[in-house]
């Protein structure tokens, strides 16, 4: 538990989904409003570099927005230490902002969970980019957790599998994997 005795949630819209690295301790669909998740964040660390960034997701602030993800309860022990790593997962670079946002579980419940925010003012931000563009950039880039097409492909195939519809990145999959098949063709 946190320091104020209550169960800490955590929200995740991209990897956390499929890799949030800690065992919950309850989890389920969840949707948060006046957020979108975007390829808005430009990554130098995990699914790009310096040189050649990589594109990860992120919520960014959208007047009407909604999004669907996973919530997550943290373990009822060891919640500090887990709350460490998501930190230093999540807040490498400073471009997110860690936020409570309330979110509402397929099931009826409502919870406040801790969610990763796109800092618009960070230098990473990059919400102007056409799908087309992402596409080119998700295709070839490549970081310290791997190449940046199978995170979007991860998190596509997760989301299409928990029965969560996001039309814009199954686009975005699709035009990254024609790239990425003439380039091995």
């Amino acid at each position: 538990m946190s320091g104020n005795g209550k169960a800490e949630w955590v929200f995740g819209y991209g990897s956390l989904i499929w890799n949030p690295e800690f065992e919950p301790a309850d989890r389920g669909i969840a949707t948060v409003e006046g957020y979108r998740r975007s390829f808005c964040m430009s990554s130098i660390h995990h699914r790009g570099s310096e040189a050649e960034p990589g594109l990860v997701l992120a919520l960014d602030a959208a007047e009407g927005g909604v999004c669907r993800g996973v919530a997550f309860r943290l373990p009822d022990t060891g919640q500090e230490a887990v709350l460490a790593a998501l930190r230093e997962r999540e807040l490498v670079s400073s471009a997110y902002r860690e936020v409570r946002l309330p979110a509402r579980l397929d099931d009826g419940r409502q919870v406040e969970a801790l969610a990763y925010v796109i800092d618009r003012d960070h230098r990473q931000y990059c919400a102007s980019l056409t799908l087309e563009d992402q596409a080119r950039i998700i295709a070839s880039a490549h970081g310290g957790k791997g190449p940046n097409h199978d995170y979007l492909w991860q998190t596509a195939a997760h989301l299409s599998a928990l029965g969560i519809a996001d039309a814009e990145l199954d686009h975005l999959s699709a035009l990254v994997r024609e790239i990425v098949d003439k380039r091995l063709a």
